[in-house]
């Protein structure tokens, strides 16, 4: 796969006050920009801003769509109200179509439901495997935040893809990755920045307004602490590359999708996937987290 086909557009932000103050037109012009260097993999979602997520990239991507893959959620409502009834499963899925100015969807993932649903003690997979047949999507899974819940999707599902939180700070689900990879499931990357502090803009001394706002001061001294001795192991200032390039070098990874917010972000991710990561630095990574984070349970 061309690296920057595994390069894909998370789209939380667009025209979403909690994140940024862009325009609907800017949001526009810069998923159009993200089609225009490469990028193919659009994620979206109906809660994410109400709904106006999915209209920015229909808007978007629609003079485009055979040339793009749109995946988007089932589980939180544009309304703001979450029910993962599965009897409104195709009721939700021809809404985010309406939205997304498309008659069909390249993949729809169960956002975050509760374990019985991946344990497949609810019906959710058959009526998306119903939908699948029928042509109103093309592939299904769920998104999840952990080794064991990406497990769950894989036994008791014929998911297609799987949408997992990854990164230097959170390293739980590469338990999984060997065993999505044997079964041909695509394992999609969220939250690769960790909110930002995997960018190295953040510290110890910090403070957050707005979704950010979610980190106790303790919570935020023992990322800053953890910021300061990544930046030992490393050795480099330029942690983007390093937190990209991390995630890169595991080739059961399909996609990443980091929350693009403007073209400098655009271009700096884009430059990313063509980089080279020393193995030896990513075992170096993985001892930090097994013996350093992984006891601290940090929460997203």
């Amino acid at each position: 796969m061309n690296q920057i086909h595994r390069l894909g557009f998370g789209a939380w932000q667009l025209a979403n006050p909690l994140w940024s103050n862009m325009t609907e037109q800017e949001a526009i012009a810069l998923v159009r920009k993200a089609y225009d260097k490469g990028i193919r993999f659009f994620d979206t979602a109906p809660g994410y801003s109400h709904g106006q997520s999915e209209r920015i990239i229909g808007k978007a991507l629609h003079h485009v769509r055979e040339h793009v893959i749109i995946q988007s959620k089932f589980g939180h409502h544009a309304d703001g109200h979450t029910d993962f009834s599965e009897a409104i499963i195709k009721e939700s899925i021809k809404a985010s179509c309406e939205r997304l100015q498309t008659d069909y969807l390249d993949s729809v993932l169960l956002h975050n439901p509760e374990p019985y649903i991946l344990e497949g003690k609810a019906n959710h997979f058959n009526v998306l495997e119903g939908l699948k047949q029928e042509g109103l999507i093309s592939g299904y899974g769920a998104s999840v935040d952990n080794a064991k819940d990406m497990i769950l999707v894989l036994e008791h599902s014929k998911a297609t893809h799987i949408e997992v939180l990854f990164n230097i700070f959170f390293q739980d689900a590469r338990k999984a990755f060997q065993k999505a990879a044997e079964k041909g499931v695509k394992i999609i990357v969220k939250v690769p920045l960790d909110s930002g502090w995997l960018t190295g803009k953040y510290g110890k001394n910090s403070t957050f307004a707005g979704i950010r706002s979610r980190w106790s001061p303790a919570e935020i001294q023992t990322r800053g602490e953890l910021v300061e001795q990544l930046r030992k192991i490393t050795g480099e200032q330029d942690l983007v590359k390093i937190a990209m390039g991390f995630i890169w070098s595991y080739p059961e990874v399909s996609l990443i999708i980091p929350g693009i917010k403007n073209e400098a972000q655009l271009n700096r991710h884009v430059e990313a996937t063509h980089m080279a990561f020393d193995m030896a630095l990513r075992q170096k990574l993985e001892a930090f987290y097994d013996h350093v984070i992984k006891d601290k349970n940090l929460k997203w």
